[in-house]
């Protein structure tokens, strides 16, 4: 029999176009001979939408908004009436996979909904999932764990609003420029920007706030940006590197999804003992969040060799410039058996948390 796959995208967040992209290359990529595909669609406005199963692929990414084929549900309904348990139904389904990016959705929230139903899923569950989103938690905890990284401030608006000029020198002396401010809880560059004098660093913050309370400042690093796909669970695996090479100042949200104005070099020219380092660090800040199914994670390399954290992604996209899926077709895993991998994975970790005993 098919397995019965759910994919929720969309998201009411910053980031619900991408994942709308996600989802296309997810849904044409899958076997549909394996697959029996659930659509459920998160508006902007947070509303949830079943869709009709899929039964060949989607050519257009606005057919996935489901305004008009779709039937509006309770998220708590996922396990009981979404797919309910009569003669001519297709049953309950047999996991969820969350293409969603940024709050409400890769943060943690989804996947504590999933998991007070016990409904499996793929990726990470709600402590990894909330603490690779949020920046601050994130690169707090891989210093608890001895990871090298650059130099951060961070503070929350009302803080920020009591003493602007303060923080702004606060910035200059700790970090100095450039530096980049960035929204702590959102991802795929939304706003983010490089700053490299007062004015520039001003407007960067004013505009951070707009997408989030809480802001994180970082140093700029001279150094080329290394990525590395991670996949399992206890034992977590690693793909080849890839080398993010933007030809703008940075590598902001158009260049990933929009003009791919990047070159993308996969296996990044790196030598074996330079990614050994890499592949330890990526593990290790695997587990320092207690990750499961998957993260990209992010480094800086710098001229002297010197490996530095930059972010894990808990969520990272499939889209057709997405740096995931890239690496691991060129470690030898196609995109098809990559999915087909994390649902394992999912069955996997949702079996050992059954047997976890609840009484004493």
């Amino acid at each position: 029999m098919k397995m019965k796959l759910g994919l929720i995208y969309g998201g009411k967040s910053a980031e619900h176009n991408v994942s709308l992209q996600t989802a296309l290359a997810v849904i044409n990529a899958l076997d549909m001979s394996k697959f029996d595909i659930h659509p459920i669609y998160i508006k902007e406005n947070g509303e949830w939408v079943r869709g009709q199963s899929l039964q060949e692929p989607v050519k257009e990414v606005n057919t996935l908004k489901l305004d008009n084929n779709g039937e509006v549900i309770s998220p708590v309904s996922l396990n009981t009436e979404l797919f309910p348990t009569k003669v001519d139904s297709p049953g309950k389904i047999d996991v969820i996979f969350p293409l969603l990016h940024g709050p409400n959705g890769e943060d943690g929230t989804v996947q504590g909904l999933l998991e007070l139903m016990n409904i499996p899923y793929v990726g990470n569950g709600v402590l990894a999932s909330a603490a690779g989103m949020d920046k601050v938690v994130m690169k707090n905890l891989f210093a608890q764990a001895g990871l090298a990284q650059a130099k951060y401030v961070h503070y929350i608006q009302t803080d920020y609003n009591k003493r602007p000029l303060e923080v702004v020198e606060e910035v200059e002396n700790t970090l100095g420029y450039p530096c980049f401010v960035k929204p702590a809880n959102l991802g795929s560059s939304v706003g983010i920007n490089k700053c490299d004098d007062r004015k520039g660093l001003e407007a960067a913050i004013k505009e951070a706030f707009e997408y989030d309370r809480k802001i994180i400042i970082e140093e700029g690093i001279v150094g080329r940006e290394i990525e590395i796909a991670v996949i399992g669970n206890d034992d977590p695996i690693c793909s080849v590197v890839g080398e993010i090479a933007p030809k703008k100042a940075f590598y902001d949200y158009k260049a990933k999804y929009e003009d791919g104005d990047t070159d993308l070099i996969i296996p990044g020219n790196i030598t074996e003992a330079e990614y050994k380092i890499i592949e330890e660090m990526a593990i290790a800040s695997f587990k320092a969040i207690d990750g499961s199914g998957l993260v990209r994670a992010d480094f800086f390399l710098t001229k002297d060799g010197e490996a530095l954290i930059n972010e894990v992604n808990t969520m990272p996209g499939f889209t057709p410039f997405s740096m995931f899926p890239l690496m691991w077709k060129h470690t030898g895993l196609e995109y098809a058996k990559l999915i087909e991998k994390l649902v394992e994975l999912a069955l996997e970790r949702f079996e050992q948390k059954q047997s976890i005993k609840h009484t004493v």
